[in-house]
């Protein structure tokens, strides 16, 4: 699958089905417009491998399902972010079972942009299931571009001195 993707420069970025996520999709097509990049559409699946040899066959058959559930996924995000694939676009779409993580820096070379998006989420959640944009921006070579959700509407704005950064040169 790997010797299908565009070489060069590219702007890798990572799908799955959260707002965050969408939020990424649509910052990677306008910037691999702006700058003329490959649009490369990773999605990865978070499928538990069996560790006994005796399930090979089974893994095969649920490695190659999910990879499919993927690729209906990003096109899922594609239609709805942008009503489909863009066609003035060179894109690519990856599926794979496993880290997320480890995946998205595999795929990331050193002259490649890796969106990622990053949703609220809380700190029992944070504790059991680590973040990939974190991962990822800590072990990829590429630039890493981190695209937060924005917050609900109902959460006050923070003003006055609570919202000052304070600088140790006072």
């Amino acid at each position: 699958m790997d010797q299908d993707l565009p070489g060069g420069a590219r702007v890798i970025v990572g799908v799955d089905e959260s707002p965050a996520a969408r939020l990424a999709l649509a910052w990677a097509i306008g910037t691999a417009r702006l700058r003329r990049m490959p649009l490369v559409a990773v999605h990865v699946s978070r499928a538990p491998i069996h560790p006994f040899p005796e399930a090979l066959p089974l893994q095969h058959a649920a490695r190659a399902g999910e990879e499919a559930r993927g690729t209906e996924v990003v096109a899922a995000a594609f239609d709805e972010v942008c009503g489909g694939v863009p066609g003035d676009l060179v894109t690519a779409v990856v599926g794979r079972m496993g880290d997320p993580g480890y995946h998205l820096v595999d795929l990331a070379g050193e002259s490649d942009l890796l969106v990622l998006g990053r949703s609220r989420r809380g700190l029992l959640s944070r504790m059991l299931l680590p973040s990939t944009s974190m991962y990822c921006a800590r072990h990829a070579r590429a630039t890493v571009v981190i695209v937060r959700e924005p917050a609900p509407p109902d959460e006050p704005e923070i003003t006055g001195e609570r919202g000052r950064r304070r600088f140790w040169s006072r």
